[in-house]
């Protein structure tokens, strides 16, 4: 074996995707192919002779244009000739060297034999698409968690009315085969039965079973809509204790399902998701503590597939959605219930339930009405206990006092609309990074009318023209960290010389062009991925660009995840060493994708002025 064919092997041994092929395949690749030194003088007879070829970057810089596509900076490690092999068409091939170097020609038929390997053929058709080549993403064992449950709802609802007789009601759950039955009156939901209400309540009491379901049923029962997900109904059930869980058009809010214990398990049996349960059976702040403390711990050891990534910063935003229910009934316990209604806000990570391990508490306070002296003592109370506690959990206080201990952010409905007005009328730059975090919301705990109530008030303000050309140009003033070139740009005095920043260059990025999109079409849950999956095409992103877009979300949060539990750290500063040549391959994608999505938002909503 030639030495120049040897270096090809050494090169495609670690070059993705070709270290997915076999080695006698690279082998072969190698006694066919040629590495050649491009330089200015040579290029056009060079690109001639080996036109009909796939092109690897091994050193230098290059503006290609190789399709019907723009001109490509591209520099070491990155392709180019594959669209013309694909398609199939003589595309014109145009190569300028800004810097010289050693580029590796391989032969067409080759590359043909490599279209056979599925990853391989995943990579460069994914690459000629600008889509993500993510093959891992779509295989991930925990997706089933993210189905909503009208993809698992079978069939309708059994239910009854409030004056039906228990007899009837217990002969309609024979007749189906179910175990609880929905009562409804006008289409409401009202109430619900169980087969265990029925022999705790009926048979081991004696009760005649001719008086009305109503007399036993469990009045305004939890419920889900039926956008939610399954690992929402999970989190629900292990929240309330229960078995069985109404399901709800989002709309109407009519009952179209049921979700039970049986159907979670029928999706997929895991212990992924104990961590929700023992905290839910936390019975004071000590064990509450102790308990999430564990939670760590716990995932570092469970996360061990790919996909367990996928659903780290759900797991630990509803964990840390049950710590705070829990602390406020602790505190209600010892200082009597709350003067007026409330709703408990997270704001940021937690809101779109993609906290990670260095995520820190954003949250705030909304009340029903403006408080006395005498209310807001309570509520000062409260979210200093609820704060101080979620701290003691290991969730950090906010640096920059986003939290409900926070007078300013213990505010009515009123007062919260106003600001809201206040931020469409003066969005300055500065006023933006003010109130960014505020337009990803959910409420956790307390009264969520009133949060639907703000919503709805809010909505129309957040989808004004000159506010969304604010956002737009906010978007875009951060840069991925890209050169002209296609090289990443380091982090500079950071621990590793080679270390990105995932969460200021890239998520907090694609978080704010999707927040833009979703204000714009007028929606109001906070997840990214939510977001995406439910943005029309009229929204200006095709359904191509949107899974895409969800796609790359998942792939930066599970690298985030990864680097935060396999290195035992908190912060977001991802080396670029400690990746594979396919996932190098595929972040650059991302980034590029990103940008791109910057530049589109930039030109829809602000007439393309950054």
């Amino acid at each position: 074996m030639s030495a120049s064919a040897q270096q090809i092997i050494d090169f495609l041994r670690t070059e993705g995707p070709f270290d997915e092929l076999d080695e006698a395949l690279r082998q072969d690749i190698a006694q066919h192919s040629h590495l050649i030194y491009l330089a200015a003088e040579n290029q056009q007879e060079l690109m001639h002779k080996h036109k009909d070829s796939l092109f690897v970057i091994q050193s230098g810089q290059f503006a290609v244009k190789d399709c019907d596509g723009p001109i490509k900076h591209l520099s070491d490690g990155d392709y180019f000739g594959y669209a013309r092999l694909l398609n199939k068409v003589d595309y014109a091939l145009s190569v300028v060297v800004d810097s010289p170097g050693i580029v590796l020609c391989i032969p067409k038929e080759d590359f043909a034999i490599c279209m056979e390997n599925p990853a391989f053929a995943t990579f460069f058709t994914a690459s000629k698409d600008d889509a993500l080549q993510n093959q891992a993403v779509s295989d991930s064992n925990s997706m089933w968690l993210y189905k909503p449950l009208h993809e698992v709802i079978t069939h309708a609802p059994v239910a009854v009315k409030p004056s039906d007789s228990i007899q009837a009601a217990a002969k309609s759950m024979s007749e189906h085969k179910v175990s609880s039955v929905l009562i409804v009156e006008n289409d409401d939901l009202i109430g619900i039965a169980t087969d265990r209400d029925l022999r705790n309540r009926v048979v081991a009491t004696g009760l005649n079973t001719q008086l009305p379901i109503k007399q036993i049923m469990t009045e305004r029962p939890a419920f889900l809509t039926k956008n939610k997900t399954i690992f929402d109904a999970i989190c629900t059930m292990s929240q309330y204790g229960i078995n069985h869980l109404p399901v709800l058009d989002a709309v109407s809010k009519k009952p179209v399902g049921m979700i039970t214990n049986t159907d979670v398990s029928k999706q997929q049996r895991t212990n992924v998701l104990f961590v929700i349960s023992d905290l839910s059976h936390a019975e004071d702040a000590e064990q509450l503590v102790s308990k999430a403390w564990q939670i760590p711990q716990y995932l570092a050891s469970s996360a061990k597939r790919a996909g367990d990534f996928d659903i780290a910063g759900k797991v630990l935003s509803q964990a840390t959605d049950i710590m705070t229910r829990k602390l406020i009934t602790f505190f209600q316990q010892e200082h009597g219930k709350a003067p007026m209604r409330f709703c408990w806000l997270v704001y940021g990570s937690q809101a779109r339930e993609d906290q990670t391990m260095g995520s820190d508490q954003d949250n705030a306070l909304l009340l029903e009405r403006d408080a006395d002296k005498e209310q807001s003592e309570y509520f000062e109370k409260m979210s200093g206990y609820v704060c101080l506690g979620l701290a003691k959990c290991g969730i950090k206080l906010c640096d920059g006092n986003i939290m409900a201990s926070n007078p300013k952010l213990r505010l009515s409905v009123d007062a919260a609309v106003s600001e809201a007005k206040r931020w469409v009328n003066s969005p300055t730059g500065q006023a933006i990074l003010d109130f960014n975090i505020f337009l990803d919301a959910r409420a956790a705990a307390g009264d969520t009318r009133l949060f639907e109530q703000l919503q709805s008030q809010r909505k129309p303000l957040l989808k004004q023209a000159m506010f969304l050309a604010a956002l737009a140009r906010s978007a875009n003033e951060t840069s991925v960290p890209l050169s002209m070139f296609q090289k990443f740009v380091y982090l500079k005095k950071a621990k590793h010389k080679d270390s990105i920043d995932l969460k200021v260059s890239a998520v907090a990025i694609l978080n704010n062009i999707v927040r833009l999109y979703a204000l714009s079409m007028g929606l109001t849950m906070p997840a990214t991925v939510a977001r995406l999956k439910n943005l029309s095409v009229e929204s200006g992103l095709s359904d191509k660009d949107r899974q895409n877009l969800i796609d790359i979300w998942l792939f930066l949060n599970r690298l985030r995840w990864r680097h935060q539990l396999t290195n035992q750290v908190q912060d977001n500063c991802v080396r670029v060493s400690d990746l594979s040549s396919i996932e190098k391959h595929q972040l650059k994608a991302a980034f590029k994708a990103i940008h791109r999505a910057q530049q589109a938002a930039v030109l829809k909503f602000s007439g393309g002025i950054g």
